[in-house]
């Protein structure tokens, strides 16, 4: 696990999370210190990645949403490593954590906890030794204090949620029940 990966997030519990140009340049301007890449393609996301770290941000590539990247091909991380200045993936598919782990880029295994197959899942995955990433996101990030706790209490890395964070009270009951750090694309919330 990459700890200074974790005390950056838990310093910094509100995480940028951008979909278009617009976004880009206000996360960049905000004191988010760590920012999730959700667009681009294989032409622009060098120069996406540069921008934020030439403000000295953590920009972390969320490949399955990449156009030209999000493939299960493990070449995909390698692309992200060699082509580009981030400092780490997002992704859904657990196959691409451990080549990301072998070239020293932060993981972010992204789950959508929709019923209790999802669930059971994060569980199964955990305990089969699936590469295991620094931390997980489930989403969507306003889901029940319990779901949280039930996903703590399986994982053995930290967890952060995302998706549908639309305010101050979304944040504090993420944080207040377990959770590390929230991921939103919502731009008030980078403010807080």
């Amino acid at each position: 696990m990459h700890r200074e990966f974790i005390e950056k997030l838990e310093v910094n519990p509100v995480i940028a999370a951008i979909k278009d140009d617009q976004g880009l340049q206000h996360a960049i301007e905000t004191d988010c210190e760590i920012i999730f890449i959700l667009y681009g393609d294989v032409c622009t996301i060098p120069e996406i990645v540069s921008q934020i770290k030439a403000v000295g941000k953590v920009a972390m590539v969320h490949l399955d949403l990449i156009t030209g990247l999000n493939n299960t091909k493990e070449i995909s991380v390698d692309f992200i490593k060699n082509n580009t200045l981030a400092d780490g993936i997002i992704t859904t598919k657990g196959n691409l954590i451990g080549r990301a782990k072998e070239l020293g880029l932060y993981t972010v295994l992204r789950y959508f906890v929709i019923d209790s197959m999802a669930l059971v899942n994060i569980e199964k995955q955990d305990r089969h030794g699936v590469s295991q990433p620094d931390v997980i996101e489930i989403l969507p990030g306003i889901v029940l204090p319990k779901i949280i706790k039930r996903v703590n209490d399986v994982s053995r890395v930290p967890v952060l949620a995302g998706g549908l964070i639309t305010d101050r009270d979304d944040v504090m009951n993420a944080l207040n029940n377990g959770v590390l750090a929230v991921s939103t694309t919502n731009e008030d919330v980078w403010q807080l």
